[in-house]
């Protein structure tokens, strides 16, 4: 798929981390970029820079999530490329001790609810809500593709360490969805890929170096090569890549280092 000057892409989790990276690589490849996010002063900062749009979206709310598409339509027009970033989780081990009653405590289903409902579900609700848009879109080549949706998983969805009951199994839920979708769209000429990134140097492991400066020389040492952390600026070339490369149909691409990850 040809990405051509003022093609239409959103975002979500655009404001910060692999999102970011990801919006400024579409918008300097000529895209109008829409950020989906529920930092406001963030969002709106970074959208200013890439002549984009930011739209308040929580993702966890169906009529947040149909607004943010209508209102980012009406600036750009349909989208072409949706990216999905954003999730929300909660940590926890299936069964854990609880030194206060002296017992085993199970993580609530509550808990595992909302995992579900920030990863899998919003994966879901963002893809086939995009879908819809694009499947009403004029084709863009003579191969009748319409448009392209990348979803965010993990290396946790196949490496799924100790306390990661939650995300490792709803991000491998993420991939799930790939095949089955891909196979729901292809009459409309839309693809559908996850992307599993490894470890990467997002604002959020980035505080860690300051703060465990030792920590952060272990986890750069436990990746085979190239022994660091992955750039964003790395997830958001896939990303293009992707989105330019119409036989990347239904795939789930490692992007790690080669890293595997231990039980803990």
């Amino acid at each position: 798929m040809e990405l051509t000057e003022g093609m239409a892409a959103v975002v979500t989790g655009g404001a910060s981390g692999l999102g970011k990276a990801s919006a400024i690589a579409l918008a300097q490849a000529g895209l109008k970029v829409a950020i989906f996010d529920l930092n406001r002063e963030a969002g709106e900062a970074h959208a200013r820079e890439i002549g984009g749009t930011f739209h308040h979206v929580d993702i966890t709310d169906e009529d947040s999530v149909v607004a943010g598409f209508e209102a980012a339509r009406a600036a750009h027009g349909q989208e072409r490329v949706t990216v999905h970033c954003a999730m929300a989780s909660r940590r926890g081990k299936t069964l854990g001790w609880d030194k206060a009653s002296g017992g085993y405590k199970r993580l609530p289903t509550e808990d595992y609810a909302f995992g579900a409902e920030g990863i899998l579900v919003s994966s879901y609700r963002i893809a086939s809500l995009s879908a819809l848009g694009m499947a009403n879109a004029e084709p863009l080549n003579e191969d009748g593709e319409r448009g392209c949706i990348t979803l965010t998983a993990s290396v946790a969805a196949q490496d799924g360490q100790i306390g990661q009951v939650i995300y490792g199994s709803c991000k491998a839920g993420v991939n799930g969805l790939v095949l089955p979708m891909a196979r729901d769209l292809m009459d409309m000429g839309i693809r559908v890929n996850s992307v599993m990134p490894g470890i990467f140097a997002t604002p959020l492991m980035l505080g860690m170096k300051d703060r465990n400066p030792q920590m952060w020389d272990q986890l750069n040492a436990s990746v085979p090569f190239p022994k660091r952390l992955g750039h964003p600026e790395e997830f958001a070339s896939l990303i293009l890549e992707i989105a330019r490369n119409s036989y990347l149909n239904a795939h789930q691409f490692r992007l790690d280092g080669a890293i595997r990850m231990p039980p803990r």
